[in-house]
């Protein structure tokens, strides 16, 4: 059945390709930060531990919604972990780094996340695809109060 949203077919792809973007940042994000909260040690423990488990389950949440929009616009979303990961720009990390580098680590990924948001905020602007636009605001919004918070840790 044709998909009639006031968006043409053009405008749809560009804004399923930004959010696809998005996905495959949060799911790398999402990934890391799960990783960080079995791994982390320390004397703040209990408390990045806590806090990690607190961010990586928003993370988790940001992922259906992104995916169910892609969906929303008539295209499919990435399946597989090698399809998400191939439009993240955050990369896995090789071992297991100290509490302090992984928060730095998860300030860098959070900006990530709100760079590319405003990046497919723009491309949502161009198409006028506002439901794109307040979903790209909310997560760039999020993105920037978690790296806030995580900078506080430092």
């Amino acid at each position: 059945m044709p998909i009639d949203i006031g968006l043409n077919e053009k405008a749809r792809e560009t804004s399923a390709q930004a959010l696809r973007v998005l996905l495959g940042d949060t799911y790398a994000l999402y990934v890391k930060t799960h990783g960080y909260h079995w791994n982390v040690t320390g004397q703040r423990f209990n408390s990045l531990h806590n806090m990690f488990m607190t961010q990586y389950t928003e993370l988790w949440t940001a992922l259906d919604e992104i995916a169910e929009r892609i969906r929303a616009l008539g295209h499919f979303a990435p399946g597989s972990s090698a399809e998400l990961m191939a439009n993240a720009t955050i990369k896995p990390d090789n071992g297991v780094p100290d509490a302090d580098a992984m928060i730095s680590n998860l300030v860098k990924g959070h900006e990530a996340i709100s760079r590319a948001a405003k990046a497919g905020l723009k491309i949502a602007e161009d198409n006028n695809d506002i439901v794109t636009v307040d979903l790209m605001t909310r997560r760039a919004d999020i993105a920037e109060k978690t790296a806030w918070m995580l900078r506080a840790n430092l």
